[in-house]
């Protein structure tokens, strides 16, 4: 199957050097964002094989930039986990209608991320 390519998206450094680490040390390939803008640009050019979403962005949100790439055909098939802090049911409801396959809430253990990045790797597997 291969190394999975995960695209994170997160604005706080020492939140993406957490994930990135345990992510690495899982075995996965790491891309990294910092705001939804680059996010769409890093998965255009890249075309990761999932990507973690930080909702709380401070340009464009990861709301917008779930739906700007599932709208798009080179995007759209790349499934998106959304991170948030707001663990509210209506968030969880926001990110199937924006087209996440995936939803975790922050704080979050890296065991519980790779957990769901597992889960959706796996059932989309190539």
């Amino acid at each position: 199957m291969g190394t999975c390519r995960v695209l994170l998206v997160e604005d706080f450094e020492p939140t993406r050097e957490l994930y990135r680490l345990c992510l690495t040390s899982s075995g996965y390939e790491v891309l990294e964002a910092q705001t939804g803008a680059d996010a769409i640009a890093v998965a255009t050019a890249e075309q990761p094989d999932i990507i973690l979403m930080d909702i709380g962005l401070p340009d464009i949100d990861g709301w917008q930039a779930t739906a700007a790439l599932k709208s798009d055909a080179r995007t759209e098939s790349i499934p998106v986990i959304a991170i948030t802090a707001h663990a509210l049911q209506d968030e969880r409801e926001r990110s199937k209608h924006v087209g996440c396959d995936g939803f975790v809430t922050k704080p979050c253990l890296p065991t519980a991320l790779i957990a769901e990045i597992e889960r959706i790797w796996t059932a989309g597997a190539k």
